[in-house]
């Protein structure tokens, strides 16, 4: 874990109010795994005292970027930053995502900007997968065709069937599950909101595959410090005897097994 001073090489607004940050990070950078975030600290407005946590999006030599969407006074105050200014980052920060193993396929599933913590994790294995992306409308289907420039197959749903197939994500994967399986096996790695988590989850467990959730909560300290993270896991003693414990999402995860998270 490094803190750098960074310079912002671009920032562009992409449709739906979402925007890409790209910054000029020698130090920190090189060192991100797929799934880790970093924290950022906002130059103004004075009142946001706390950084922001935001996943990883692209990483390479000298230069890093995040995905993000303006819905609060933080983010808010992001979208006032121009080329040239300089901001702090704190990372690279949390567990990331597992290397994809070479004798499965790696299934991704993503909740609008659920797809920038994914897109390392696609870059990166060693195989080529599938991606299944889902969101409200058109705007919120994002990075489709990064991850088509990396011969990954995308698989796109939308409620209101303005891209894709009309409905849910989990409906475009459930009709892949029982269509095209063919006995495969596959790995799953999944980022959005807690009802996806959730639904990946359970289709995980019945199928008896590995799969891996990154969690996004409310942050303070982003270190493990303050508890404002935590979520409820599974825990197994020796003789296999299950039991439950509090987890902070920012250090023991935000990627955690499938099997681990206990759901209230």
């Amino acid at each position: 874990m490094l803190i750098e001073n960074t310079i912002i090489l671009s920032h562009r607004l992409l449709k739906g109010g979402y925007r890409l940050l790209t910054l000029k990070s020698k130090r920190i950078a090189p060192m991100v795994r797929p799934g880790q975030f970093v924290h950022l600290r906002l130059p103004s407005p004075a009142d946001a005292v706390l950084r922001r946590p935001f996943s990883v999006f692209r990483a390479q030599a000298g230069r890093l970027a995040i995905l993000y969407k303006t819905v609060g006074k933080g983010t808010q105050a992001m979208a006032t930053l121009c080329a040239g200014d300089e901001i702090n980052i704190l990372g690279p920060l949390g567990q990331g995502f597992p290397n994809v193993r070479k004798d499965t396929l790696p299934l991704l599933v993503a909740g609008g900007y659920g797809m920038a913590a994914l897109y390392l994790v696609a870059q990166r294995a060693p195989v080529k997968g599938i991606v299944f992306v889902g969101g409200a409308g058109a705007d919120d289907i994002l990075c489709a065709d990064d991850f088509r420039r990396l011969d990954w197959d995308v698989r796109v749903a939308t409620e209101d069937g303005s891209a894709g197939k009309k409905g849910l994500v989990t409906r475009i994967l459930d009709a892949w599950l029982n269509k095209e399986l063919h006995g495969r096996q596959p790995e799953f790695f999944a980022c959005g909101p807690n009802g996806l988590l959730k639904a990946i989850c359970k289709r995980v467990g019945r199928g008896g595959w590995d799969g891996w959730i990154s969690m996004d909560r409310h942050m303070g300290c982003g270190l493990g410090a303050c508890l404002a993270c935590v979520q409820k896991v599974c825990k197994r003693d020796a003789a296999g005897r299950e039991t439950w414990a509090w987890a902070r999402v920012c250090t023991e995860g935000p990627v955690f097994a499938c099997r681990d998270i206990v759901w209230d």
